[in-house]
């Protein structure tokens, strides 16, 4: 069991392509910066970063060579940091690419070591980069900075030192291993494995965490003790909560309390029906669709191809009634616009899958938390991807000459990383502003409570949740979840996923939903981390993924992948880590970068960890941060 669970952790997979064309400098860099995210377990907002200043690294020792091209710190002002640079330097040889291979792996290699092994990983995945440095044939102990001479290895050095005096001062507390003592926590730890919420002072704001007792129950404390998941001094850490205040890529000077401030979510306010209406609605849609998620119960079918999942692109509702319409929409997979496939120009084939086993694997195939190459780096993994298409063209924004792989990579890997790092910024400043409270707490609680429906029933509260036929009801005299006293008698019950209770061995069980007490609810996510460390409202994952999709649509001037289609295929009984499944093989299709985007905002509905508000908002986060950065980067980026 130890070993299944450990190993998809650490393998949640990627699609396969066809690659042709050798990887260039930079792109090897991005691998290696990805490998290491992986085996790092740090949060998606200090990945972020540390993709978007390796990117940023790569890309100024590729410009400094060609003085047509523009740089971004080289010679520049960054926010008050100004780094001297003088473009006659000289050039040790004619072969430009041979230098800026060089250049680029010093750039990288400073920077991915300084990170890596200065803080937080403790030296566990540096190696990797310097086995690079080997393979390259280049020593990792030259600390020559002066690049005038024409050395690329003093370019590479002295961009990278700029960098990392930056990134002790930009706001990310480098220096405190991204640690703050500054929090405060409003709600005293959730843990999962006891009914209830323990002691909530506020249902709107978030609630750490404490799965410690549950991991030692399980006998996987070990476990978690090496990947650093366990609560320190008995709190849950909100993962970076003063990131808003990091040095943004193309963001401008906060004007207001946050960047782009989405408004406040759905508030519980026993004193404004309508606020605790809303706020019921979306953290019950959460539940309810938690229901769904079982192949044997649920064989409802799908048709999951690229005509058949709902895609709704750029539909962004606006208001209550608007959302309940949305959310509808996309619980009842109604048919969208990829009819044909642009590029072969036939019908996208039928691809039909239970909803059961399609909504578990998206749940778990985007879920990019710890041992995963994050949410950032899932797209830049995508960016690789579709570079490496041997019928991609290497056109940015699709027109004109084709460029070489290596001006490609590193063009588009640098403005891929920096919008992704300025989503983490502007999500995170949203978050830590708001505080807003997880599903795990807002559906426990408002269960406890009783429910909202009838005052004629009993355990009524105007408050609580909504009875709803086959998704919520009162345990009656002769249920079985009434209990040996009948203590439960009257409480709430509800059709969901029933747990990780029902799963000893993954290899072989199926937790499956049925009936549960309201009060024991679990997102459909790995014990060990049940919910992320930080609060909900905007999702990171519908920010990272639109503002990722948006790039990727304008750097290659078209929103389709290459070919028209990308596919993954979830085997039968092997891919999901939470319990056994799929029942049955299950191929994610997607024609579009939105596709794929939307799909990943879905699956955190799926998977139990953001309601509707944190996804729509996100998104639109999302696109606002891309249009941003695209817009900036076009005085930088030919």
């Amino acid at each position: 069991m130890k070993f299944k669970v450990l190993y998809c952790l650490l393998c949640i997979p990627f699609l396969v392509f066809s690659q042709e064309e050798p990887l260039s400098i930079t792109q090897k860099w991005m691998d290696v910066l990805l490998k290491m995210i992986e085996n790092d377990g740090q949060g998606p907002t200090i990945q972020a970063r540390n993709l978007f200043h390796t990117s940023a690294a790569m890309y100024d020792a590729w410009a400094a060579y060609d003085k047509n091209e523009n740089t971004f710190f080289l010679g520049k002002e960054y926010h008050g940091h100004h780094l001297e640079f003088d473009p006659e330097f000289k050039t040790m040889s004619s072969n430009v690419d041979s230098l800026r291979n060089i250049a680029i792996s010093y750039a990288a290699y400073n920077v991915i070591q300084y990170r890596y092994s200065q803080y937080g990983s403790k030296g566990r995945t540096v190696d990797i980069a310097v086995n690079l440095m080997e393979d390259l044939q280049l020593t990792v102990n030259n600390r020559d900075v002066d690049y005038k001479s024409g050395s690329p290895e003093a370019l590479g050095n002295y961009i990278a030192n700029h960098i990392i005096e930056i990134g002790q001062q930009d706001g990310s507390l480098e220096e405190e291993s991204h640690q703050s003592e500054s929090y405060e926590f409003i709600n005293s730890n959730l843990k999962p494995g006891d009914s209830g919420v323990g002691v909530l002072d506020d249902p709107n704001k978030w609630q750490p965490i404490d799965v410690n007792t549950y991991v030692r129950k399980k006998g996987l404390d070990k476990t978690l003790q090496d990947w650093n998941l366990l609560l320190v001094d008995g709190n849950t850490q909100f993962l970076t909560f003063f990131w808003g205040n990091v040095l943004p890529f193309a963001l401008s000077e906060k004007k207001a309390s946050v960047y782009f401030d989405p408004g406040a979510p759905p508030f519980f306010d026993p004193e404004n029906e309508v606020c605790t209406s809303e706020y019921q609605w979306g953290f019950q849609l959460v539940q309810d669709w938690s229901g769904y998620l079982d192949p044997f119960k649920n064989k409802t079918i799908w048709d999951v191809s690229p005509k058949g999942i709902t895609s709704l692109e750029g539909h962004l509702p606006v208001g209550f009634e608007a959302y309940q319409k949305y959310y509808s929409k996309a619980k009842n997979n109604l048919p969208k616009e990829h009819k044909t496939n642009p590029y072969t120009k036939k019908p996208y084939v039928k691809n039909h899958t239970k909803q059961g086993d399609y909504c578990r694997v998206i749940a778990e195939f985007w879920v990019d938390g710890p041992t995963t190459k994050s949410p950032p780096g899932h797209w830049l993994q995508f960016l690789k991807e579709v570079s490496y298409q041997p019928s991609f063209k290497r056109k940015w924004k699709g027109k004109g000459d084709e460029m070489s792989q290596l001006a490609w990579d590193t063009k588009s890997n640098f403005l891929l990383s920096g919008t992704l790092h300025d989503a983490a910024i502007a999500c995170w400043d949203v978050k830590s502003f708001y505080n807003y409270v997880r599903p795990i707490t807002a559906i426990r609680y408002l269960s406890s409570l009783g429910q909202s429906s009838d005052p004629s029933l009993p355990n009524f509260n105007p408050n609580g949740i909504k009875l709803k036929k086959g998704s919520v009801a009162l345990i009656q005299e002769n249920d079985p979840l009434v209990g040996a006293n009948k203590e439960h008698l009257n409480k709430i019950k509800i059709k969901a996923w029933k747990g990780p209770d029902f799963v000893d061995d993954p290899f072989e069980d199926t937790a499956g939903t049925d009936w549960i007490l309201g009060i024991d609810w679990w997102p459909y996510q790995r014990y060990m981390f049940a919910t992320p460390p930080f609060a909900g409202y905007v999702s990171g994952h519908s920010t990272f993924s639109i503002a990722g999709a948006e790039i990727l649509n304008f750097i290659t001037g078209s929103p389709y992948f290459p070919e028209g289609l990308k596919t993954f295929t979830a085997k039968k009984n092997e891919f999901l880590s939470f319990e056994n499944g799929p029942s049955a093989d299950v191929t994610l299709q997607w024609a579009t970068y939105y596709d794929a985007a939307i799909e990943t905002c879905i699956s955190r509905v799926w998977g139990g960890i953001h309601p509707p508000a944190d996804d729509i908002e996100g998104r639109r986060l999302g696109q606002k941060i891309a249009l941003n950065a695209i817009q900036f980067s076009k005085d930088i980026i030919k």
